[in-house]
This record gives C-alpha cells, structure tokens and sequence, in this order.
C-alpha cells in the first residue's frame, strides 16, 4: 500500500508512524514544501521516501496536513491527481468551507473530511509522536458524500490507530470547534501576550508563575502560521464565542467591583460540573 502524507509536521508525522506500524506492507512517501522536513521525517524513519504530486496516481492514501489555508489550495489539486479508488483525507479544524470548495470535483468521492482531535503545542517532524490518536475523537464530516470503498478504508485505518469516530456535519463542526478549541487558543495567546507584557514592568513575575499558569498558555506555544488561518476561516463562529467569553468575564469583573463574594463562589462553584464533563480527558 501506497500512504503519501503531505506536510510531515506533528499531525502527518505522528499518523505516518502509526500507520507503518499497523500495516505490514506499507511505503510511505512525504511532500513537504520545506527540504529540511523531508530529510528530518526520513532521517527519523517515519517517511519512506520524498516525492511529488506528480507521482499522486501511484496513491492508495493520501494524507493533507498543512495549515488550513493551503489545504484549501492543495485538496483540490490531490482530487485531480489521484485515481478514482484512492483515499483522501484532511486533518484540518476547519471543515465547512474546504468541503464547499470541492463539492462538486470530478472525484468528490475519493474525499473525506475529518479532524483527530489530538495534539500538543509544538510542530515539525520532531513533534511527532506514535499513538497519538489512540483513544482520542476523530470527527468525520460528510461521510455520505464518500465513496463506499473509501469509507471502508477510512474506518478500517481509524480503528487500527485507535481512533473514536464522531459523525457530524461541516457547518455543525466548525460551530462546536470554535468554542472547545479555537476560543481556547485565543485565550491562551491573550493571558500570554497580557503577562508578557506585564513582566516589561515587574520583572520577577516569572519567576512567580506556577502550574497553573503555565498549563493555561501551553497553547498560546502554538503555531501562529497554522492558527492564523484557522481562525480567518472559522471567524463567524469564533467572533459569536468571543462574545459570549467576553461577556462572561465583564459580568464576574462586575461581581468582583461589587463584592459580591457569595455570586462569586457560586458562579465557580456551578462551573465545577465540568470536571465530570471532562472526566476521562487526559
């Protein structure tokens, strides 16, 4: 089996790993716009071999992970390479305007959009980590709109890497995902960026930070060259949780101005239901 995984970062590369180790027979090629990426994945052992779009009719998977943007470029010029029974998917956070741009290609079919919910602040090939996907959600959008075979191959990949498949639409997905993981990008960029530049003034506030703090930023490591377009391309629905976010913290701002200590606690004390919520999410 033929696996080409364009852009061999994090994402790519972790899914490039498992793959090779589910499947016996299996080459994995990498495209990459940077060199020194293609040599690192191969050095690490996780890419097979380099190649080009031009070699994508050779493909039986063809795996999109670069930033949301390119995939928007790229997607479309995959569907015109590959034969009709190959596989392609992406593992972009955005979906609904990806899949109106190739709803009606010759070779719709060959598509399926999804987003593994995984990952950690940091990118490159030398992010990339083997059972990254195990246990975690895999959003898959429109998979009526692709082909029987493709499907089956999709799921059969899913399952060997240990995936929990979540069926949704594209709009209904990109709705939810600015709330859960977009909105808290923003957040943890905004706290970073507010102590950043607190600490031009008081220099010792590092030197203060604990856990607490840090584990609150650790996504504002993340990459400004992927996040920016994800949050151009979901801006509708990230503005609509931004307001309500704002919101929230003008009226406990409010509470605090008026001291009102007992609306304080039970505003903590109602959103601590959220550790059941989240019971199980590492």
């Amino acid at each position: 089996m033929n696996v080409f995984v364009i852009g061999v970062g994090l994402i790519g590369g972790s899914i490039a790993i498992d793959i090779k180790a589910v499947f016996d027979d299996v080459t994995v090629f990498g495209i990459d716009a940077s060199e020194d990426n293609l040599e690192t994945a191969i050095s690490l052992g996780f890419i097979d071999k380099s190649s080009t779009f031009a070699n994508l009719n050779e493909a039986d998977i063809v795996v999109i992970s670069v930033p949301v943007d390119i995939t928007e470029i790229v997607l479309p010029q995959v569907l015109d390479k590959v034969s009709e029974n190959c596989l392609v998917f992406d593992v972009g956070s955005t979906k609904e305007r990806l899949c109106t741009i190739i709803e009606h290609h010759s070779n719709r079919a060959c598509y399926l959009a999804t987003h593994p919910i995984a990952g950690t602040e940091f990118s490159g090939p030398k992010a990339a980590l083997a059972n990254l996907f195990r246990g975690k959600v895999n959003i898959v959008c429109e998979i009526e709109k692709t082909g029987l075979q493709q499907r089956e191959l999709a799921l059969d990949l899913f399952n060997r890497l240990g995936m929990r498949i979540c069926y949704m639409d594209a709009e209904a997905h990109d709705k939810h995902i600015a709330y859960v993981s977009h909105l808290s990008h923003i957040s943890s960029f905004m706290l970073g960026k507010t102590v950043i530049e607190k600490e031009k003034n008081e220099c010792n506030i590092f030197d203060m930070a604990g856990s607490g703090f840090a584990s609150t930023v650790r996504l504002a490591k993340s990459s400004p060259t992927m996040w920016t377009p994800i949050f151009n391309q979901n801006k509708e629905n990230i503005i609509d949780a931004l307001d309500e976010y704002i919101n929230n913290l003008t009226e406990f701002k409010k509470l605090m101005q008026s001291n009102r200590n007992t609306d304080i606690f039970n505003e903590m004390k109602n959103t601590n239901r959220i550790k059941d919520i989240l019971k199980g999410i590492e």
